[in-house]
């Protein structure tokens, strides 16, 4: 396997570029929104990559240490996703010495950064389907398609009365064919291209609707050999170990440790469900790749998990408690940590907001105290997992790594919880003293087991 050494280490941060920091203003559209104006699917708002370099120190406090960055090559969308040219960095971002700035600043601070790679489809303004919208059946391009018919209409209807396919339908992303050899070595050209400017790996994008395993065997060839640590991440959404091996990729970004979570906190499922959920996901892949898993509560796709929740924080705090005790990656989508709230996308593609005074500052604190012990305590990045007790709705589990252990326990009820946790699986004799790793109280191993009094929405970690 070559799946990096670093992942398990790594503490993500997500970042929507248009949407994080405006560092540069001389590179606003003419038309751009007040920054924090409500977000729309057209509107841009100003941020770029010179923010992001200006606020590394706010990263650094966090104790973040990789950056994810959804795309940010030419398009004519805030997202992106619609690529028109995927050499040139969009120039709404900065410019390619930009990036390379950010990079060197990265590397230099012992940071990583993956980049967002959209290679199923493309935008209507990439060069190929531009051809074939000028030069019709004599294009030399129109095998890099789906062609149904000519002459293309790339803008009138949609579904069936497309003559082309897009990507769910959509006009706006023409499908790649990745079965053409011409644009797979187009394609593997920007992979390696970009792991040589310094990118540190890649998340793909839908790579299930890439549904040809020789590509993605080619593919993770040409990155390794750029770069033998460089980390490939899949967007796939349910347990499918077949994306997760030494032919496709290193992780996936664990969607289904956030369903699972989001259920267990809503209560829609109890200790036992939620347990069972997540022994399925665990035993579902090598010890390897789980431990490479990039590990979500939400993302530009998803409802903000604050607000999934209720707005809860004592939920987000627990939340954010089991994650960061979590086998693999733990994913901090940009403004979480303050309490941004969001509804699906657009909404959870809200500007960040600079303003101190309207941050949660409780919130962030408790995560960057969560983030300063996982770095500090090897066993929380690379220790065994070991479910401990599941019932009602108490869940607890272990993260072991020789003689360090971390217990950690969840409340997941509006109750006070008392219970007798037993401590053989620990090796945790009679008499021994831990204490909780959050607050310092000391407890005492008696009769075998440990009495913990959680109180209600509340966890523990315990070494």
């Amino acid at each position: 396997m070559t799946t990096p050494f670093w992942v398990q280490d790594a503490i993500f941060y997500q970042i929507f570029p248009d949407r994080f920091a405006n560092g540069d203003t001389s590179n606003d559209p003419p038309n751009i929104q007040k920054w924090g104006s409500p977000p729309t699917t057209w509107g841009f708002q100003g941020g770029d990559l010179r923010g992001i370099l200006q606020h590394l120190d706010y990263l650094l406090d966090l104790g973040i240490n990789s950056i994810y960055l959804n795309p940010i090559f030419l398009a004519t969308s805030n997202h992106r996703y619609n690529t028109s040219d995927y050499f040139q960095i969009d120039p709404r971002l900065g410019s390619l010495a930009d990036f390379r700035a950010l990079v060197e600043a990265l590397h230099r601070n012992g940071m990583r950064i993956i980049l967002d790679g959209v290679f199923n489809h493309c935008g209507r303004g990439f060069f190929a389907f531009i051809d074939v919208l000028e030069n019709g059946e004599k294009s030399a391009y129109k095998d890099w398609f789906y062609i149904k018919q000519f002459p293309l209409d790339a803008y009138n209807g949609g579904g069936d009365a497309q003559n082309y396919i897009g990507w769910w339908s959509h006009k706006s992303l023409p499908k790649l064919n990745t079965g053409n050899l011409k644009v797979r070595e187009y394609i593997f050209k920007v992979a390696r291209y970009w792991i040589e400017q310094g990118a540190d790996g890649w998340r793909l994008d839908v790579p299930n609707e890439i549904d040809n395993d020789s590509f993605w065997d080619e593919f993770r060839h040409v990155v390794k050999s750029a770069n033998r640590d460089a980390y490939l991440t899949g967007e796939i959404w349910d347990v499918n170990p077949r994306w997760a091996n030494n032919t496709h990729f290193d992780g996936l970004m664990n969607y289904p440790i956030k369903d699972a979570l989001a259920s267990f906190l809503q209560g829609r499922e109890n200790a036992v469900q939620f347990s069972n959920r997540i022994e399925t996901i665990n035993n579902s892949y090598s010890r390897e790749n789980l431990f490479a898993m990039y590990v979500p509560l939400d993302s530009h796709d998803t409802e903000r998990f604050k607000t999934l929740v209720g707005r809860d924080n004592r939920k987000l705090k627990l939340a954010f408690l089991f994650q960061m005790a979590f086998p693999g990656a733990p994913a901090i989508y940009y403004g979480d940590e303050i309490g941004l709230e969001g509804e699906k996308d657009p909404d959870s593609r809200r500007a960040f907001p600079w303003r101190e005074s309207s941050w949660d500052q409780d919130l962030r604190n408790w995560i960057r105290l969560l983030v300063s012990l996982r770095k500090r305590i090897p066993s929380l990045r690379r220790g065994d997992y070991i479910q401990m007790i599941a019932a009602d709705s108490l869940y607890a589990f272990a993260r072991t790594l020789g003689e360090q252990n971390v217990l950690v326990v969840l409340n997941a009820s509006g109750l006070e919880r008392l219970v007798d946790m037993p401590c053989a699986p620990l090796h945790w004799g009679e008499g021994r003293v831990v204490q909780s790793l959050l607050d310092g109280q000391k407890y005492t191993v008696t009769a075998g087991s440990l009495s913990l009094n959680l109180p209600a929405w509340n966890g523990l970690w315990i070494a």
